[in-house]
């Protein structure tokens, strides 16, 4: 299983329709394949203001993983169900994020004073980082393949993207 998350942080803010609330939010976007084929694909405002794009791609994480650890576990209740010849890998899903901050942040054993507001309601993952369930890659802007669910995109950047996870 993989998963592709990503955060345009107050894409939508623009100056003449600067009393809209909406318009700060950021937009999250996430992708989940197995075996190389998406099942699980979203395009959302993230419900509150970030101060960051730290932040922003953090929430995207959590988000995301929202879905894959449900994902994770129905994969082990089959497991011990369902006789196949099934080797348990190692990791259990691969997670890509293009920005370190939050790489760090998601990895990190330890609050700290930047980040402790987004505690309770965002680290909910930690315990699967830390296990190895879930690991998580830096991958480039260009290759992040969940931008296309979070901004506009030119035309060859969009096909480009929408080529890597739909091969065509």
């Amino acid at each position: 299983m993989e998963c592709l998350a990503d955060a345009d942080f107050s894409g939508s803010w623009e100056r003449g329709d600067s009393d809209n609330p909406e318009n700060v939010l950021s937009r999250t976007g996430y992708l989940i394949t197995y075996a190389g084929c998406p099942v699980v694909w979203c395009s959302k405002l993230q419900t509150e203001i970030t101060l960051s794009t730290m932040e922003a791609e953090y929430i995207a994480l959590s988000q995301a993983l929202r879905q894959v650890i449900p994902m994770i576990q129905l994969m082990e209740e089959l497991e011990s169900i369902v006789p196949f010849y099934n080797p348990t890998p190692q990791i259990r899903c691969k997670l890509f994020e293009d920005n370190t901050s939050c790489i760090v942040v998601a990895e990190s054993a330890r609050l700290t004073p930047r980040t402790k507001h987004i505690a309770i309601k965002y680290h909910h993952f930690r315990e699967f980082v830390k296990s190895g369930a879930v690991k998580i890659y830096p991958i480039g802007t260009r290759e992040q393949q969940a931008d296309i669910f979070t901004k506009p995109l030119d035309e060859a950047q969009f096909k480009y993207l929408r080529s890597l996870f739909l091969r065509w």
